[in-house]
Parts: C-alpha cells; structure tokens; sequence
C-alpha cells in the first residue's frame, strides 16, 4: 500500500469512527420535533436513541467473533452498507415504531465502524507508533459523541429533523467505495470457531433487556410498571446463564476467562465510570443550558467546541507519552482529578452563570476525557496474552458503553428526587409572613396590573410566575446535585488504580480497542 492509499485508508476508518459515534448523540435535540411531526409521545419518542443503545452494546463484545468468522473486510463493508440503508429508512419513516426498528438495525451496522476501524488503524502504524494511532483514533472517539449535539441543533433548527439521518448517506456510500478498494484481511487471520448460537442469544437478551431497564426506568417509574419489572427479571437469568455458559465451552463468543486478569477487570470498572462522566456530562450540560439558561441547541452544542478543540492536542500528548513508555495510570490519574474538577466547577454554577465559564469548566471535561480514552484501554489489555487482548479491549468497550447508559439512568432518576426535595425546601419559605416573598409578591401583581389584568388575574398570574421560578431553581439545584455525585463516584474509585501500579511498570503497549 502507497502512502497515498494509507493516509486515505486512515482517514477513511477514522471517519467512519466518528460518524457512528455522532450518530449516539445527534438525536438528542430533536426529540421533540419528531415527536411532532410522527405523532407520538417524548417517551415512545425516546425509543430512537434508547434502540441505538441497544444494538450497539449487543454486537460490540461479539465483534472479534463476527470479524473471525466472516472476514474483517467483509463483516466492515456489510456494517458499513446496513448503517447507511438504515439510516436512509430512518429518514424515511413514517412513524415511530418503524423509525425505532431501523434505528436499532442502523445501531447493529454502527457497532463495527467503531471496533474494527481502531483495529484497521494500528495495522497502518508500526509498533513504535502505536501511541500516536491510538491518539488519532482517540480523537474520533472524543469527537463524535461531542460535536453530536451541535450538529442536531444546527441540522433541525435550518432545515428538518430526517437530515440529521441523510448525512450519513454520502458518507457511508463514500466510506464503502473506498474500502472495497483500499481495505484487506489481516496479516495474521483470526482462527474461526464454531458459532456459540447459545452464548450470542444470551447475550442479546440479557443485555437488551438491561439496557431497556436502565434507559426506560425512571420515565416508567421503575418497578412501578410490569414490563420493567419482567424485563429485569429476564436480564437477570439470561446474564447469569450467558456467564454460566461462557465459562463452561471451548469457543465462547465472548471470552470472560480475560476477567481472570486483575488489571483487565480494575480496568473495567474504571471505564465504567469514565463511560458514566462522559455521557451523562453532554446529557446534562445541554440541558441545563437550553432548558434554564435559554440557549438555542445550537448555542448549547457549541459550548462544547473550545474543549475539543484542546482536547486534541491533549489526545495526541497523552499517545506520546505512552509512546515513550510512561505508565498510563499517571495519565489516567490526571484525566480522573480533571474530571472532578469538572464536576465540582459546574455543581457551583448559578442562573446568572456565562456562557464562557461554562465552556472554561468543559475545557476541563475534555482534557480529562482525552487523558482517559487511549490510557485505560491501555491499562486494560497490558497483562494479557497477545491473543487474549481483542477480547479484552472489546470487553472494555462494553463496559464504557453500559457506564454510559447506567449514568444516563442515575441522573434521570436522582436529579427526579433531587428536584422534589429541592422543591419541598424552596416553597416552605414561600410563606404570608416573609417580606421577600411578599415585596416580589406584590411586585408582580403591579407589573399584570400595568398589562391590564384585574387585581385577582394579576395575582394569579404573579403566583403562577413564582411558581415557575421555583420549579426552575429546583431544576437547576438537581442539576448541580448531580454534577457533584457524578464527580464523588469519580473519587470514590480513583483509589483502585493502587491496586494495579506493580503490574505496569515499563513502557505499555498500545493496543487496538475492539
């Protein structure tokens, strides 16, 4: 390959990277437009990205195995082909629930653009290099979920929601010409083994139904709904089945086995909760900004531009680093305390905070995301045999992918307890006896009055607008109560890294995340 073909080749996975990983977070601001539009609730609406999630936590551990048994070229292809019909028949649909089936397919092409593209990068550099392949990759895994935000607001507020879908069409038709020409097998071809039809069946059906369970949860008050209930009772059994068999066949379609490596499942755990900081800070931080500060999604996506601007060159230092053989554990102690420095900075912020200080503090978040991305799948894989790693780092990947759900789940339901409490506290100070309440009482009624309102509508109408400010305050409060919890978690498991420092020392090698 000439080194014309390879930058191209990189580029190209690169971007497939990135377009599955926009396509997690685009939708988020346009939920209600397609409520609107398909007549549907928020909630059935809320299914396109929870469907999303899904799939891609389904297939991403089944990656190695579907790579070794249909060839990588083809099983990358194929995905890449089913995520860009699926995402033309997104933009097609014509209601909720087909729209929900094509996203969950377009999620099962998506899981592939991730894993085997990062596994395509590392090919194209030498092993000397692989810091700065895993680096640049990183770059598309910070990016994506980042800049996905922005991008929906941009596209549904100029022209219309199924464009946030045919985006993805040029691209995957380039992407899929250019790798029919340009990408091959392997050079070292994986051993294909019989198919664990058992193991795979198990899986998807335990982690469909948890992740259905944490993504829906709260909206359907928890245990209080039958099918949530059911639903938990089957994720469990089925994960302790698919365990339970997993452990006990010669060729299981996820090998946990590698859990046996201390480092591998300290690994984990810290990826979770990297995985929960990650989503949950770009679920709240738009939020927060277009629900309370009244910015447009537009305006809330682009707080996040100033950080992943910085948080390239930090993506590229951290894969120097690595390079020159310093312990990832340093650099992920460091992305850990940004992180909480992040949390902390943003549980302070007030209903008068700028827009600058909220894109400062997420300057923070970005550099402490970059310091984690490549150091922990690092971290993960540095004790395992050669032939053990793709299982490891794609175990990795799932962990990531499930914090992220879990996160999203624990915001919603604690900033929904948080708001009451907060709610409860506020109003007992509303009182007949309070001057502040009384002077902005009648501050308001004088202001309908002006309007033309009667003394009894202006007060109505002046109780209805304190009414609001509560509710907004006590938003806000739960917000921040969340920040600070998510930033406590972060603490909490720091420590774990002790654990771990005896068995990495010396250079660490980079190695490909799928």
């Amino acid at each position: 390959m000439s080194p014309i073909q390879r930058k191209l080749l990189m580029v190209t996975v690169i971007g497939a990277a990135i377009m599955e990983l926009i396509d997690i977070s685009i939708v988020n601001v346009a939920l209600s437009h397609m409520s609107g539009n398909l007549g549907a609730t928020i909630e059935d609406t809320s299914w396109v990205i929870t469907s999303y999630a899904i799939a891609n936590v389904i297939i991403i551990p089944i990656t190695s195995f579907l790579t070794a048994n249909l060839g990588r070229r083809n099983y990358y292809i194929g995905s890449i082909v089913l995520f860009t019909f699926c995402s033309f028949m997104c933009g097609n649909a014509e209601n909720i629930w087909v729209l929900v089936f094509f996203r969950f397919l377009q999620g099962i092409g998506g899981g592939a653009l991730l894993s085997v593209s990062q596994a395509v990068m590392f090919e194209l550099f030498p092993k000397e290099k692989q810091g700065m392949a895993a680096a640049l990759f990183g770059i598309g895994v910070f990016i994506g979920p980042t800049i996905g935000p922005t991008l929906g607001g941009f596209i549904t507020e100029n022209y219309s929601w199924p464009w946030i879908f045919y985006i993805n069409i040029p691209l995957g038709a380039v992407t899929a010409i250019l790798c029919y020409f340009l990408l091959t097998e392997p050079a070292i071809k994986p051993k294909v083994a019989a198919v664990d039809w058992t193991g795979i069946a198990l899986l998807s059906i335990g982690v469909g139904t948890l992740q259905t369970v944490l993504e829906r949860g709260q909206t359907e008050d928890w245990f209080a709904t039958g099918y949530i209930t059911l639903f938990t009772v089957i994720a469990i059994i089925s994960l302790t089945a698919f365990i339970f068999w997993e452990l006990h066949i010669p060729n299981p379609v996820v090998n946990l086995r590698v859990l046996k490596s201390k480092t591998l499942s300290i690994s984990a755990i810290l990826t979770f909760v990297t995985g929960l900081g990650m989503f949950t800070s770009i679920f709240l931080t738009p939020v927060i900004a277009q629900r309370l500060l009244g910015f447009t999604p537009t305006e809330s996506g682009l707080l996040l531009l100033p950080g992943a601007i910085l948080a390239l060159f930090a993506l590229m230092f951290s894969g120097k680093l690595l390079q020159k053989g310093v312990s990832p554990i340093y650099i992920i102690a460091f992305g850990f305390f940004m992180f909480m420095y992040f949390n902390w900075c943003m549980s302070r912020i007030n209903p008068d905070v700028s827009a600058a200080t909220i894109s400062l503090n997420l300057v923070f978040r970005a550099i402490g995301m970059a310091c984690l991305t490549v150091p922990l799948t690092s971290l993960a894989v540095s004790s395992l045999e050669p032939k053990d790693i793709p299982q490891g780092a794609a175990l990795n990947n799932m962990m990531r992918q499930l914090g992220g759900s879990f996160g999203i789940s624990l915001v919603n339901t604690y900033t929904a307890r948080r708001f009451a409490l907060h709610r409860v506290d506020l109003i007992t100070n509303i009182t007949a006896t309070n001057p502040q309440t009384l002077s902005r009482l009648q501050g308001y009624t004088g202001y309908f009055q002006t309007k033309g309102a009667g003394l009894i509508e202006a007060k109505q109408k002046a109780m209805a607008l304190i009414d609001m400010s509560v509710v907004k305050q006590s938003a806000l409060l739960s917000y921040l109560d969340a920040f600070l919890l998510i930033g406590l978690l972060f603490a909490f498991t720091l420590p774990l890294l002790l654990f771990v420092i005896r068995r990495t020392k010396g250079p660490v090698v980079v190695v490909s995340d799928h």
